[in-house]
């Protein structure tokens, strides 16, 4: 269900029904991009049925699904129809278009060409634990991600989120593993990864299914290259790619994880219901517990007093905007021997 993470925690205060969200959302209904229209976004169907709810509760979990929808035009030919359109100018009136039209020009062509383009769609899947404050992003790239809140503070008011972030970095976490050898408690680490070095030369290093515990790694950390994405498993259930960025990519869910469960991939609609019901009570199951796990193998979640977007009226000229600091996890340390070293 989820193939990459970026991780989001919710404001304290906010205490919307999935209900409340549903109705929301349903203002916001995916529409296919109109002849002229580049771009389309809106909310769809998380089951894929058609007039089905937006908003999907599956034990205490909620799960949404937003469509993008964009018209392609290569911009090759955006640029030979715009070179047509200024010779046909040029012949009519004996000069060339200025800058500032042919400008003009070159959105008249893409209006021309739009009708003719192909569409392209592409979704996400969004998750909020209500109860664990997270909201979860299966999104690869942070702007893509920022798009997505948007539209959520937009539509939610009340709502603010923020960037999870660590007290540890995570290129700081990951140097010192593959530096020692030592992978975080209840995490192992596994055969990819990538290192940079810092200095003018931007020289990399990539391994892909390659020991990682080996001395020519060491000797990379040692010479001052940071490691950029790291392979882990946790628990020996659920394997990602760690950025820098604190990002998780490449998710891929052990065969473990899914043994006895019910999920069809075909068959009646109770069975397809089924099926997606077993895949969100088990994903988010094994992901609510390994996120705190892994905030604590990179030093516990920082207090932050920033943000991102909300829908608070703004302040009165001269005072200060202030929001609530976020709260860390209440889960306890691992064991002394496993801790991650706090003198890196």
């Amino acid at each position: 269900m989820f193939k990459n993470l970026i991780v989001y925690r919710i404001g304290e205060g906010w205490s919307a029904s999935a209900s409340q969200l549903e109705a929301e959302l349903a203002k916001a209904r995916f529409v296919p991009c109109g002849a002229s229209q580049q771009k389309s976004t809106g909310w769809v169907e998380p089951r894929g049925e058609a007039h089905g709810p937006l908003v999907e509760v599956v034990g205490g979990q909620w799960v949404l699904r937003l469509m993008s929808e964009q018209r392609v035009v290569p911009g090759s030919v955006v640029k030979r129809r715009t070179e047509e359109i200024a010779e046909q100018i040029e012949k009519q009136t004996g000069r060339k278009p200025g800058k500032k039209q042919t400008k003009e020009l070159k959105e008249q062509a893409l209006l021309e060409l739009l009708p003719m383009a192909f569409t392209k769609q592409s979704g996400l899947s969004v998750w909020l634990s209500p109860k664990d404050r997270l909201l979860v992003l299966d999104c690869g790239s942070q702007s893509r991600a920022d798009e997505v809140v948007t539209l959520l503070v937009k539509a939610l008011d009340g709502l603010s989120l923020s960037l999870i972030q660590t007290e540890m970095s995570p290129a700081v976490a990951m140097a010192h593993w593959l530096g020692t050898g030592e992978p975080p408690y209840q995490f192992s680490i596994d055969r990819e990864c990538e290192l940079k070095s810092p200095d003018e030369m931007k020289s990399v290093v990539r391994y892909a299914r390659h020991p990682l515990d080996t001395d020519e790694v060491k000797q990379h950390i040692q010479a001052g290259k940071v490691p950029t994405r790291v392979a882990l498993t946790w628990r020996d259930r659920l394997s990602f790619v760690l950025t820098e960025a604190l990002q998780l990519k490449k998710l891929s869910f052990q065969d473990v994880v899914f043994e006895g469960a019910a999920a069809q991939s075909a068959g009646s609609k109770a069975d397809k219901a089924e099926a997606f019901e077993a895949d969100v009570a088990i994903s988010t199951g094994e992901l609510v517990q390994m996120i705190p796990d892994l905030l604590e193998a990179l030093g516990g979640e920082a207090l932050t007093m920033a943000s991102v977007g909300t829908l608070k009226p703004e302040p009165a000229s001269g005072v200060a905007a202030s929001a609530a600091p976020v709260a860390r996890p209440t889960h306890p340390h691992p064991a002394a021997d496993h801790a991650p070293p706090w003198d890196v």
